[in-house]
């Protein structure tokens, strides 16, 4: 198993995890739309993405369709992006968070740290009671690290 660290402090939730993919596939299968609507979201949901315009100012917008049969419309704009280093994106929908998505190459492995500030800990709490997110985010993780499992088995066959 990976590394894994998942910790909720203030108004930010954090995960940090090691993944047994270069940094190039991890940055591609974070930047793609044909790769994420694959993995994104926790356990059960699929996704439709109309527009995912990767580069500061893009938006990002995409529907995750839930297991109770309901659609999650989510709104973003990337504020930063620097290749295979950061990735920076604002979460227009309710609730608003900024998430900061780095990368850190460690051999043929990549640390990926991802950051959520929300906008105040009540907000946060919120989510986290209501919607689960530190367990989501965690199951957002796995998600990725399965997909990217696959794509790596894929490239060196």
């Amino acid at each position: 198993m990976e590394s894994e660290q998942n910790k909720m402090t203030g108004r930010e939730l954090k995960i940090s995890r090691i993944l047994n993919a270069p940094i190039e596939l991890v940055w591609e299968v974070l930047t793609n739309p044909d790769h994420v609507k694959n993995w994104w979201g926790p356990d059960g949901f699929t996704n439709s993405i109309s527009v995912m315009d990767v580069h500061p100012g893009g938006k990002w917008d995409l529907i995750m369709h839930g297991p109770d049969g309901r659609d999650y419309e989510n709104h973003s704009v990337f504020r930063e992006i620097v290749n295979y280093k950061r990735i920076v994106f604002e979460h227009l929908s309710f609730p608003r968070i900024i998430f900061t998505i780095e990368f850190e190459k460690i051999g043929s492995k990549t640390r990926l740290n991802w950051h959520m500030l929300f906008d105040s800990v009540e907000i946060m709490n919120l989510v986290v009671r209501e919607n689960n997110a530190a367990e989501g985010l965690r199951q957002n993780i796995e998600k990725l690290s399965i997909y990217l499992s696959r794509q790596f088995q894929d490239i060196q066959n």
